[in-house]
């Protein structure tokens, strides 16, 4: 296939680009930040991926998450309006969603079929899937991928986690009981592919084995070999990132029940080992 990727320069567009290349398919990288420039780029590909999106970790403040609404909702609604200007289009789109879809929640479990949550980013989200599945209007099989915390030694978050638990400064954040829905990178990117070649609707891009945040910061200790014993205080992440410390202190249980029931089989499904291959 002949592949248009938004954002191919992040951590996930970095990976899927990779094995796309590998498996033998054609890859045209464009920018969200051009609509109409993207849409030329990618109306003679047979499939679009979208990954475009303002980085969530960041101090959030007013004008920082209108660059979060509008890079995932207003650009891709103006993508979709100048792919619409041109007679041949691709047949496949495929978004980037979260599993922030869900809301939080500490004794909830949350699987596709389940309702959107309310606050701020679960908004976001829901805005962000709206738009992909206007794709459809254009004749497009729509697939959306609702990622978890992905995790990679090249990208994402735990990179930046490793220099505290390395030098024993790790510790549990907040009260330690929010969930953590937690993917292996490639077994990500199998779902990603799994959207082009196949499946359209909302899959959970995320293992079958959500951690608690305690869980988590005691296996990465283990992982390293190092003590977890200090304690992340709640007034000192929102000091630090302001309201995008929920993501940190909030969380969802979600399961990736669509996922398992089309028959994929993850490579990594328990943190412990995820940890050791990735460390």
């Amino acid at each position: 296939m002949k592949i248009t990727i938004l954002g191919a320069s992040g951590f996930v567009g970095t990976h899927l680009k990779r094995t796309l290349h590998e498996r033998g398919d054609e890859i045209v990288e464009a920018s969200l930040r051009d609509p109409a420039a993207a849409a030329l780029a990618a109306h003679e590909c047979d499939a679009i991926v979208n990954l475009a999106g303002e980085p969530l970790g960041q101090r959030w403040n007013a004008k920082v998450k209108q660059r979060i609404e509008e890079s995932r909702v207003e650009q891709p609604h103006r993508f979709l309006e100048a792919l619409a200007q041109h007679q041949r289009r691709c047949s496949i789109y495929v978004s980037a969603s979260a599993v922030g879809y869900y809301g939080t929640s500490e004794t909830e479990t949350f699987v596709e079929d389940s309702a959107p949550g309310d606050d701020f980013l679960a908004r976001v989200c829901f805005g962000w899937e709206h738009e992909a599945r206007r794709a459809a209007d254009l004749g497009m099989r729509v697939g959306i991928v609702r990622s978890g915390f992905a995790l990679g030694n090249d990208g994402g978050a735990l990179p930046k986690m490793l220099p505290p638990f390395r030098a024993g400064m790790g510790g549990v954040v907040g009260n330690g009981r929010q969930w953590i829905s937690w993917v292996h990178i490639d077994d990500l990117v199998r779902i990603y592919l799994m959207a082009l070649d196949r499946v359209d609707g909302a899959l959970n891009g995320c293992a079958p084995n959500p951690a608690t945040n305690a869980t988590f910061t005691h296996a990465l200790g283990e992982a390293l070999h190092r003590p977890t014993k200090v304690h992340v205080p709640t007034f000192a992440l929102r000091a630090m990132l302001g309201e995008g410390a929920d993501i940190l202190l909030r969380g969802q249980r979600v399961l990736p029940q669509r996922v398992l029931q089309l028959g994929y089989e993850f490579e990594f499904p328990e943190l412990t080992a995820t940890l050791a291959n990735l460390l």
